[in-house]
């Protein structure tokens, strides 16, 4: 049972932070003027979700519902949460203060998915560490 939930953290781990390297990439092609850092991560992830998908194991290993949970949990953490949170203090800080650009709205998303993603990752160690000295 331990493998199976270590696995599932490690996945959604993974598959977190390389969604967050695209999203840092997008900023950051945006902010240089150069579309070549979000078409090189854009392959990368491309390639993986190709290979996810198309190899048979590690289409299997996905279907496990721990690993599916956790990747649901991942993906409220640096998509769903953050995108609520940087429509709300967008629009706060336009109504209250100055208007934002895009590549300040796309940064505040960024600062906001980073912080869930390690807030998703702190959590998973502490439930690690608890499943580790209570089954002792």
């Amino acid at each position: 049972m331990l493998a199976v939930r270590t696995s599932g953290d490690f996945v959604a781990l993974l598959e977190g932070g390389l969604w967050l390297l695209l999203a840092w990439s997008v900023s950051y092609s945006a902010a240089i003027g150069e579309p070549l850092p979000s078409v090189a991560m854009l392959s990368v992830t491309a390639t993986l979700v190709f290979v996810c998908w198309a190899h048979r194991p590690f289409r299997l290993t996905l279907q496990r519902y721990r690993i599916r949970r956790r990747r649901t949990e991942m993906l409220m953490h640096i998509i769903a949460l953050p995108l609520l949170l940087a429509l709300f203090f967008g629009a706060l800080i336009e109504g209250l203060l100055t208007p934002l650009s895009g590549q300040q709205k796309m940064l505040m998303y960024n600062v906001l998915a980073t912080s869930g993603w390690l807030v998703f990752a702190l959590t998973l160690l502490i439930k690690y560490l608890l499943f580790r000295l209570s089954s002792r």
